[in-house]
């Protein structure tokens, strides 16, 4: 250690160094000191916080409200899904996939039963009906996960009506997925070859219902919030990220189209037969946290429209590929132990033949074997683009799945976003992300 003789020299005693201290010229002791940067703190913000969206860590170096750097932290709900996918069969695999993103567990099924359709080889003799329901209930998805971003975001900025309103619409969806499924989420609907089961005639009545019922309640939130000065003044100029910066840091969905650049999956590279069906792309040149509002309520008419052309393309027919060899055997119903599959299926099984039971038993537990590869699907997400890698070794297991996820890419932003800006835009500029954590760190 060396030491300033004019400030504090030193002698040797017996009792040990002591130093002799003397005074200085204030000027001189301050001139290497800067004072504005001694009043920066650092906050932690999460990982338990309920602005978060999750358990998402920010740390923050503030200066006193201005945030100065910006730090975000994930992996606090990483549940090894990827990985436990290697240790199921690929139809098993979808009961882990729907559980990664949770708000929008029909996109997760989709883009890797499409992921794992590719690598079979079978894109083409997926049924007409069970693309069409897989469009429909994708895009109620869409609806029930947009809800969820305007009823927490509205609450975290101050507008509690909107909470309650927004849940009470996804309440109504969930119901209609619960007649449809047999569960509200996590569904495993979509699997490879087809879907679980058909739509009950009572479920797209209720579909019916929700398209006469849902344009007024969306003229209701805008009434609540569009003219809320409160809500304008939390919105507006509010976490502007331009789409230079969006391309930039691979931003996609309503937040990039928020920014100008209207790249929608279904339409610039379609699936499931989008290309066919009649909607438009919402775009916004605000690039603030009001320009992602105004997407997502303009995205929930468009899906609106989009579910109506489904109901009437639903025409009669399976539901899952007609090779034996891939489609699995379910033909579900609600008897006393829950669902299952309906005692005529077993019956008919166990009576055809001993190779027919043998062959239900090994589809069931060891599964079907898919041909060596590689293969990407990118799907258009509630939250941009949700892209599934799938690895096949040959075998009845996957050797990897990966997923592109867009709320961990998204995060990416929110620095560029909050850096420089007020910390309670810190809340407005993360809300308008809609991270969800689950499939941040699946």
């Amino acid at each position: 250690m060396t030491t300033n003789p004019t400030y504090a020299t030193e002698r040797e005693t017996s009792e040990g160094k002591v130093f002799t201290v003397t005074g200085g010229d204030w000027d001189t002791v301050v001139s290497g000191t800067d004072p504005v940067s001694d009043e920066r703190i650092i906050v932690n913000m999460g990982p338990q916080h309920p602005s978060t969206h999750g358990v998402l860590r920010l740390i923050l170096e503030l200066e006193g409200e201005t945030v100065r750097d910006l730090r975000s932290v994930v992996g606090y709900l990483h549940t090894g899904i990827e990985k436990s996918i290697e240790y199921r069969n690929w139809v098993q695999g979808t009961t882990f996939v729907t559980r990664m993103d949770y708000l929008s567990p029909i996109f997760n099924e989709t883009a890797y039963s499409l992921a794992v359709e590719k690598l079979l080889g079978i894109e083409d003799q997926i049924t007409e009906r069970a693309t069409t329901i897989r469009v429909l209930m994708m895009e109620l998805n869409r609806i029930s996960s947009h809800l969820v971003w305007l009823a927490t975001t509205g609450m975290e900025l101050g507008a509690i009506s909107i909470m309650l309103y927004g849940f009470r619409e996804r309440e109504y969806i969930l119901e209609i997925f619960e007649m449809v499924s047999g569960l509200r989420m996590n569904m495993a609907y979509v699997r490879p070859g087809g879907v679980a089961q058909d739509v009950p005639d009572s479920a797209v009545k209720k579909i019916r219902e929700f398209l006469t019922m849902m344009p007024k309640r969306l003229k209701e939130y805008e009434d609540l919030l569009s003219g809320q000065p409160i809500w304008t003044e939390r919105t507006q100029g509010v976490a502007v990220l331009d789409v230079t910066a969006c391309v930039a840091l691979g931003v996609t969905g309503p937040v990039l189209r928020s920014a100008g650049l209207p790249w929608d999956l279904r339409k610039t590279m379609p699936y499931c037969g989008y290309d066919t069906y009649e909607f438009d792309v919402p775009t916004s040149n605000d690039a603030d946290v009001w320009g992602r509002y105004q997407v997502r309520l303009a995205e929930i008419r468009e899906s609106l429209k989009l579910i109506e052309q489904c109901l009437d393309r639903l025409r009669p027919g399976p539901i899952m590929v007609h090779d034996k060899k891939i489609a699995w055997p379910a033909q579900l119903a609600i008897g006393t132990d829950g669902l299952g599959n309906s005692l005529e299926h077993v019956a008919k099984i166990m009576g055809q033949s001993m190779e027919s039971l043998i062959h239900h038993f090994k589809l069931v537990t060891e599964g079907f074997r898919v041909p060596p590869g590689q293969v990407y699907v990118a799907i258009e997400g509630p939250r941009g683009e949700l892209g599934a890698h799938a690895v096949s070794d040959g075998g009845t297991r996957p050797y990897r799945v990966h997923f592109r996820e867009p709320s961990f890419v998204n995060l990416q932003a929110l620095p560029a976003m909050a850096e420089g800006g007020l910390i309670a835009d810190v809340i407005a500029g993360g809300a308008s992300l809609d991270p969800v954590m689950g499939g941040c760190d699946r």
